[in-house]
């Protein structure tokens, strides 16, 4: 290029006068205006090239074009402003410091329904504090899974016989050892059923025992229709245990069974308190329960056909009154625990150096907000030698 010599630019349409001064090119471009509408100009007509491209590619491929689309939006939410709002709101994952349960840990099936129900809690709850994992064996499984919602593993038969157990026996109380047992595979055994267990996580227990919703149906209809006339009734659930018990107790363990007053004195109870108290009354010996009962008020309703219903349906009803009086046994006791109104228990039902006092104690099987009445024990201290 010579000095002085003059040249349009392709890009800003503009005169360009180089001069050769001192060694230096002097470039003058054109007036601003004109350079600004060649700028977006330019800028318009690359983006549109784009675009073309873009949709020739869509179609030169046979790329959905919703899947694109959705492509076009993913790339547009990074920009500064979204990256703002997205590193405010997003955090790093918390590392879960929950122990992962291990092992198989499970408890011997012995006993009646409140027996299970006892050894299915325990069970659940020193699997959960020690870290592994509970599974019931199959007869536990076929007594409690027609009643409740159970939601624990069930072993099979065959997995059981092909494990080397660790047989653990455990007393009818928590205990601290209790809260460190070694080994994977352990076995329970005894008659677990205390409250000292399980109390921890009673919401988790009540869940695990939750009525099959067509037992809880029969239950709240065979209650409403022995209301009859009456208004604003509250339901208190009596439970009587006779059967093995009234020879059992004072002939191996020293103790009595509950009697005509105590059953009097825990009723009046709530004749005193309630307004209009129904007496709902379950047992294995409905006979005595009709010839000691009084129901001189007419509050009184032996439930079924007046004969020992079976343990499932008796337990359901119960369960659903509003209150508890039991007697003796673990039947009584989970009747209360789930209802969680008031429970009348009988309380100091052996003498003094009964061997039943090894195996139990009162403090760790009736809640400490529970109404105890002390069994009348004159029978025994009458018994000749």
């Amino acid at each position: 290029m010579t000095t002085g010599q003059v040249f349009k630019s392709p890009f800003t349409g503009g005169k360009i006068n180089a001069k050769m001064k001192q060694g230096a090119i002097t470039v003058v471009t054109g007036t601003p205006e004109k350079m600004s509408k060649r700028f977006f100009w330019t800028i318009g007509i690359i983006v549109i090239i784009l675009v073309i491209m873009k949709f020739s590619y869509i179609y030169h491929t046979n790329l959905d074009v919703n899947t694109f689309m959705a492509k076009i939006r993913e790339t547009t939410l990074f920009n500064r402003s979204e990256q703002k709002v997205l590193k405010k709101n997003i955090q790093e994952p918390e590392i879960s410091k929950t122990k992962v349960p291990t092992g198989m840990w499970t408890v011997n099936a012995i006993g009646r329904l409140g027996n299970l129900m006892g050894e299915y809690a325990t069970l659940y709850a020193l699997a959960k504090m020690n870290g592994h994992q509970a599974y019931i064996l199959p007869e536990m499984h076929n007594q409690l899974a027609k009643i409740f919602k159970i939601t624990l593993p069930v072993f099979h038969s065959e997995v059981l016989n092909h494990i080397k157990w660790k047989n653990y026996g455990l007393h009818d109380w928590m205990s601290d050892e209790y809260r460190h047992i070694e080994g994977e595979y352990v076995h329970f055994r005894g008659y677990p059923c205390s409250f000292t267990f399980y109390h921890h996580i009673k919401d988790e227990i009540l869940r695990e025992f939750t009525f099959h919703d067509f037992i809880k149906e029969e239950s709240n209809n065979y209650l409403r229709s022995i209301i009859g006339d009456r208004k604003n009734v509250t339901f208190v659930g009596i439970h009587v245990r006779r059967g093995d018990y009234v020879h059992v107790m004072p002939n191996t363990w020293k103790g009595v069974v509950a009697d005509k007053g105590y059953l009097q004195k825990a009723m009046d109870y709530f004749r005193q308190k309630y307004e209009n108290p129904l007496f709902v009354v379950t047992s294995n010996g409905m006979d005595w329960c009709k010839q000691n009962i009084n129901n001189s008020l007419d509050d009184v309703h032996f439930a079924g056909d007046g004969k020992e219903g079976s343990p499932g349906r008796d337990f359901a009803l119960l369960a659903h009154c509003n209150h508890t009086i039991m007697t003796i046994g673990t039947f009584g006791i989970w009747v209360g625990y789930l209802v969680g109104g008031e429970t009348i228990y009988l309380s100091n039902y052996t003498l003094p150096d009964s061997p039943f006092l090894k195996l139990f104690k009162y403090e760790a099987a009736f809640l400490p907000e529970w109404i105890g009445i002390p069994a009348d024990l004159s029978p025994l201290l009458n018994k000749k030698p």
